[in-house]
């Protein structure tokens, strides 16, 4: 992860944008203090997908998974054949 304060980080702000596109996190810092993160929108969907596991297998656990939607129905929801 490569540190950079803000003051600095405006008139870099492209180069920052495009490295962190490319994957690497950029920590904006205040003071010393990390107060923001520039990261690849890939980097927030895989975070939200294992989010979304996790929370699946605690609530079958849990023993508390809702009803689902059956396969058939989903297929139709997005368009595609049976």
């Amino acid at each position: 992860m490569t540190e950079i304060a803000i003051s600095e980080a405006g008139s870099q702000l492209d180069e920052l944008v495009r490295r962190a596109a490319d994957g690497e996190t950029i920590a904006l810092t205040d003071g010393g203090q990390v107060t923001a993160l520039l990261v690849s929108p890939q980097v927030i969907e895989d975070l939200e997908d294992s989010l979304a596991v996790a929370d699946y297998q605690r609530h079958k656990a849990e023993g508390t998974l809702g009803p689902g939607i059956p396969h058939a129905e989903v297929r139709r929801m997005l368009g595609l054949s049976l």
